[in-house]
């Protein structure tokens, strides 16, 4: 392994076009938090609130696409998120925002263990540390030591799985039980879902559309593979992941009405052993196993794969240059390190994912205003553009006291935002000076 440069382990040995480029991009979003989310929001919120989930991540997919084609022309050398930070952020900016990086990377990838833990839980009736260990081992010898390359042989195998999962498992069922039964049952025992005049439904649309924004934007993930796709398909890749993820949630939100037209629920995570119940088709049950860990796991290796170039190549790599056998040493000790933590912390209590993923919504809100900045200047920028995330990001959780916590999200956005443009109007009058003079 030492042998192999490390720089297949960032990015692959190919560059990626429009069909490949989605499927990598959909292996890294089709995520346990998609799983377990997109159900419990439509539980939440009903069926307004379903579809605006999928419609949320749809757009701010392809709302990236088109800032990725410029991160893709002005940085065409870079491999990381970090590379470009170096670049266009002073040395304590820089810094800053490699903190806020490095935290957000290791929450998400909390998310998806804690998603992991939850499937394990409810699906096989197993000790969670037992099953957390056989996965995470996979998911460190995939993402953890295999890197890009691994995760794209992989990637094509996962999507298959998945559009398989969610295709053939609710039409098998529908063609069997008809779809006026379905209907007619929810509406019986869950009319609420059927709700359109639901406020909240919005109110929770327009807010996640700051958090999965943000959550995209500053993804190390998604940027790795907006540097290996080739500069004229990104934006018609983006576009199309964007419409396929789309359908996901919603094909997956329509499995658990499977188990809800006849019955109530404890809670949400209650039907998933009902679901398997339901099918009564061994294949089928296998392939649900099959799809549900599939997701996961590839959503986790992504993530791990890069954090760990992250850590490598922008945080140690900043200290000293290491040889290429010491990359691979340090990336062996750090995403094991990372596995081991999320083993230990997913085996002691598996949180909500609907609330693990506004519990950091302040900081994906206040950091969208910054990444803009920082992606659409020309000049470094000063250390107050990406400390403003961190401004932003704790007056919101401040207000949390006497706000509730989508107001809370939308004023650390606004407190981020409002210092940023401050920032450039006042870069603006400095220019004009120094141009008139």
């Amino acid at each position: 392994m030492n042998k192999i440069d490390y720089h297949h382990y960032i990015s692959g040995t190919i560059k990626l076009g429009v069909s490949f480029g989605v499927v990598s991009l959909l292996a890294r979003w089709v995520t346990g938090n998609t799983i377990l989310s997109s159900p419990e929001t439509l539980i939440q919120y009903g069926l307004i609130g379903g579809i605006g989930y999928s419609l949320v991540g749809a757009f701010c997919l392809i709302l990236f696409g088109l800032l990725a084609k410029k991160i893709n022309g002005d940085f065409p050398n870079q491999q990381t998120i970090g590379d470009v930070l170096q670049q266009k952020l002073t040395a304590n900016g820089y810094w800053c925002m490699v903190t806020v990086l490095l935290i957000t990377s290791l929450y998400s990838l909390f998310i998806q263990a804690v998603g992991a833990g939850i499937v394990i839980h409810m699906i096989f009736p197993i000790p969670v540390f037992l099953g957390m260990l056989v996965f995470l081992t996979f998911c460190f010898f995939i993402g953890g030591i295999g890197g890009m390359q691994r995760l794209h042989q992989l990637a094509g195998i996962n999507v298959t799985v998945i559009f398989a999962a969610v295709l053939i498992i609710p039409v098998y069922f529908f063609i069997q039980e008809g779809i006026y039964p379905v209907y007619d049952g929810i509406k019986l025992y869950h009319p609420y879902l059927f709700y359109i005049k639901n406020t909240d439904a919005f109110w929770f649309i327009f807010i996640a559309i700051f958090v999965f924004f943000g959550q995209i934007l500053i993804d190390p993930a998604t940027w790795q593979r907006v540097f290996i796709l080739k500069k004229s398909k990104i934006r018609l890749t983006f576009a199309l992941t964007g419409l396929i993820w789309a359908t996901i949630p919603l094909a997956f939100s329509s499995l658990l009405m499977i188990v809800l037209f006849g019955k109530g629920f404890e809670d949400i995570y209650s039907l998933f052993p009902e679901l398997v119940n339901k099918i009564q088709s061994t294949v089928l049950i296998l392939l649900f196993v099959v799809f549900c860990f599939s997701a996961i796991a590839s959503a986790i290796s992504a993530e791990l794969t890069a954090t760990t170039s992250l850590f490598v190549k922008n945080i140690v790599g900043v200290f000293h240059k290491p040889t290429n056998e010491e990359k691979w040493k340090y990336t062996i000790l750090f995403s094991g390190a990372i596995c081991l933590l999320l083993l230990i912390i997913v085996s002691i209590q598996s949180p909500a994912p609907v609330k693990l993923l506004f519990f950091f919504g302040n900081i994906y809100a206040a950091i969208i205003s910054p990444m803009l900045t920082i992606i659409l200047s020309k000049n470094v920028q000063p250390f107050i553009v990406p400390f403003s995330a961190i401004i932003g990001a704790s007056g919101g959780s401040l207000f949390l006291l006497v706000l509730d916590d989508f107001t809370a999200i939308l004023l650390s956005f606004a407190i981020s935002a409002i210092i940023c443009l401050i920032v450039l109007l006042y870069q603006s009058l400095i220019n004009k000076r120094i141009a008139s003079q």
